[in-house]
């Protein structure tokens, strides 16, 4: 099964308000595991950058002045997520801008149902503990030492780790493989072994005799009743 993790970078937290994707970061799962292909893009937001939003990721606006903007890259990103579900931390704001810049380039927006949102995951696995990333991060032992700003593809990888932990984990799985390993294995072993000829162990006189002999010992054995 293919997915894949998604994550955006923006200049606010409402696209009605005119506020624009800044980064797009997606992460291939197949099986639950990462595949090692990724989609990566920089955006022109056509805009300036709002302090607060510098403050969390870092991206300034003379950095993005450069880089495509949303509709020269829609094609790729489009091919990349295919018709994968998508995993993304707090669907609702993710899909919004994107849906926000599709429709802007005339694009279908993509239905919200394609998203699996791993925030109400967390809530639902650890009621009433936090859900954002960093929290999740440390609760599963995922290491968050490169991360002093966000970043679309920096928490992407992170929320792929996250993703794999909520689902049971790495070694969840492994045990479960290596269980339906045994078992196929003991089983292909069954089915090859050959049943063996019924054996007869007749008794011997001298046998019978040395039976005799101890039951003449006893007290009442059961042996007589």
């Amino acid at each position: 099964m293919r997915e894949v993790i998604l994550d955006t970078e923006t200049t606010g937290v409402d696209p009605a308000s005119g506020h624009r994707v800044v980064e797009i970061g997606c992460i291939e799962l197949i099986d639950g595991v990462r595949s090692g292909q990724f989609f990566q893009a920089y955006l022109n937001p056509e805009r300036d950058m709002p302090e607060e939003a510098f403050r969390i990721h870092g991206i300034s606006g003379e950095f993005l002045k450069d880089k495509p903007g949303f509709a020269e890259i829609v094609d790729s990103f489009l091919t990349f997520i295919a018709d994968s579900p998508l995993v993304i931390h707090n669907a609702a704001f993710d899909m919004r801008f994107i849906n926000a810049e599709l429709e802007r380039v005339g694009f279908p927006p993509l239905p919200f149902d394609r998203a699996i949102d791993t925030v109400t995951m967390a809530r639902k696995k650890f009621p009433g503990s936090p859900a954002n990333l960093d929290a999740l991060c440390k609760r599963f032992n995922i290491d968050l030492s490169s991360r002093t700003k966000h970043g679309a593809l920096l928490d992407s990888e992170l929320l792929a780790e996250v993703y794999i932990e909520l689902l049971g984990g790495k070694q969840a799985a492994l045990a479960l493989d290596a269980n339906k390993n045994s078992d196929a294995q003991a089983l292909a072993k069954a089915e090859t072994k050959s049943a063996l000829p019924p054996r007869e162990f007749p008794i011997l006189p001298e046998e019978i005799e040395a039976h005799e002999l101890m039951l003449g010992k006893l007290k009442k054995p059961i042996w007589t009743n």
